[in-house]
């Protein structure tokens, strides 16, 4: 019978207990799942911290999946396809990866690109992909219509030295931008250099929120990941019309700005949202990670791999930023 990592209750100690299959609705797939990957989000909801769970106790956490088709009750995949499952309220508000086997509507699956393993679509996952998303966002902006991403000047990359930021500076520098990573992690600038920045801040250069509403322009892109403060200093620094893709608030959920970016210098604030991102989208980010990545880029990227018993413990060690990279969790065969 196949293992879940199951939550009884908010707040509750997650156990490790065998579970039946249910029967598939009209549009699901049962996925064999090979690996999920363990988020900060995984984390808090593992631990009982945030209110990350919004489905019915018990529940299976776990936002990212990657694996094979069982069965399915879908014309989109047939048994044995092999697919990665991320978004649409998996491991949030349906049961999501920490399981052998899993119900998934076939809407929230695309195919495992050619040339990716199981294992590296979990070191990309959620963050892998958002950050796909990000720098897609900033290319498709009309900025650079007349100058190449390469050529158009420094691209800012905030909280660089988390996952999502990671890969943002991985494909950023595969793409021949200027990327200037900001962290606040004095021990993580060696490894940002390897994942391609050609210079490295300190986020205190970001953090405290602008001094006027707008300064002097440095930038010419940016992905955040952090928000807040950090975001509005961001908007303030922006060149004319160029833009800035954001997915994060670990710095605060409140934006402290003025329109006078937009309006006085035509910048642009790109909301990226990979969670209920349209199908068509998501498989060309998936695509550009297959294409863009090496074996190389996924070892420098991935930390450690973690079987389904051992996520209580590794999700402390996220929470407590003992980790080093992406953190996959192995689940079935």
């Amino acid at each position: 019978m196949p293992k879940v990592l199951v939550l009884d209750e908010r707040g509750g100690a997650p156990q490790l207990r065998d579970a039946p299959d249910e029967p598939l609705a009209d549009g699901e797939v049962r996925v064999r799942v090979a690996y999920s990957g363990l988020n900060y989000k995984d984390a808090l909801a593992v631990t009982g911290r945030g209110n990350i769970i919004r489905g019915d106790f018990p529940f299976v956490p776990g936002i990212d999946l990657a694996g094979d088709v069982a069965e399915s009750a879908s014309d989109a995949f047939a048994e044995g396809d092999r697919v990665i499952g991320t978004g649409w309220g998996l491991g949030e508000e349906r049961p999501g990866g920490y399981a052998e086997r899993q119900r998934v509507p076939a809407s929230a699956l695309v195919p495992l690109p050619t040339g990716m393993t199981l294992q590296q679509a979990m070191t990309a996952g959620t963050a892998g992909l958002t950050a796909t998303l990000a720098a897609m966002a900033l290319e498709a902006h009309d900025f650079y219509d007349d100058v190449s991403l390469a050529e158009a000047g420094e691209i800012v990359v905030t909280g660089a030295s988390g996952a999502a930021g990671s890969f943002a500076v991985t494909l950023l520098a595969e793409a021949g931008a200027q990327v200037v990573a900001s962290t606040g992690s004095a021990d993580a600038h060696a490894y940002l250099r390897e994942r391609g920045a050609a210079r490295i801040i300190d986020r205190r250069e970001l953090s405290d929120g602008p001094v006027r509403p707008m300064q002097s322009a440095r930038w010419a892109g940016a992905v955040d990941a952090v928000g807040g403060d950090t975001l509005a200093t961001l908007l303030s620094e922006m060149e004319r019309h160029a833009a800035v893709a954001s997915f994060g608030n670990a710095g605060g959920h409140e934006l402290h700005a003025t329109v006078f970016p937009f309006i006085l210098r035509g910048v642009s604030l790109l909301g990226i949202d990979s969670n209920t991102c349209p199908g068509a989208r998501r498989r060309a980010a998936w695509q550009r990670l297959a294409r863009t990545l090496t074996d190389a880029d996924y070892d420098a990227l991935a930390g450690r791999v973690v079987p389904l018993d051992e996520v209580p413990a590794a999700s402390e060690d996220v929470l407590a930023g003992r980790t080093r990279g992406r953190v996959v969790v192995k689940v079935g065969e």
